[in-house]
């Protein structure tokens, strides 16, 4: 299964904010947070980024204050479909979510841009806080070399 680079497997994450985990002394370092897009934005939230495949439910663009809605970036229908939020998934989700994402290096990189100008925000629909993409894709931007 192709990887991609610097990655790790899983780390634990609150949901709140990721910042740096796992990176060499000395590099960069992203700012990366995760939270729903039903929650208010925040002054210092910075490019705020759903990449969620589907728009959630009752929530209006303006209301989102979205930078970008980046499709691309979430995982595949049938592996959304797959998973259904169930925690004993999890693991199996991560691994072919990041296989998906190292065949689609561009939407990624897309992410890795916008951390390298400042604070990044990955918005999410679910309902579940702590077993989604964005949880995913943090750990992937904050283990990866800067």
């Amino acid at each position: 299964m192709p990887r991609l680079p610097r990655t790790v497997a899983q780390a634990p994450h609150t949901g709140a904010h990721a910042q740096g985990a796992g990176r060499q002394h000395g590099a960069p370092r992203y700012t990366v947070r995760v939270r729903r897009v039903y929650d208010p934005a925040l002054p210092d939230d910075g490019a705020r980024v759903l990449v969620d495949r589907l728009w959630p439910r009752g929530v209006s663009k303006e209301r989102a204050h979205l930078t970008l809605w980046l499709k691309d970036v979430a995982p595949s229908t049938v592996l959304r479909q797959w998973f259904g939020h169930d925690p004993a998934l999890w693991d199996d989700f991560q691994q072919r979510y990041r296989a998906e994402l190292a065949q689609n290096p561009d939407a990624l990189n897309q992410l890795v841009s916008l951390a390298r100008h400042g604070p990044l925000t990955l918005l999410f629909g679910a309902k579940d806080t702590t077993h989604n993409e964005a949880i995913v894709l943090a750990d992937i931007l904050n283990n990866t070399a800067h």
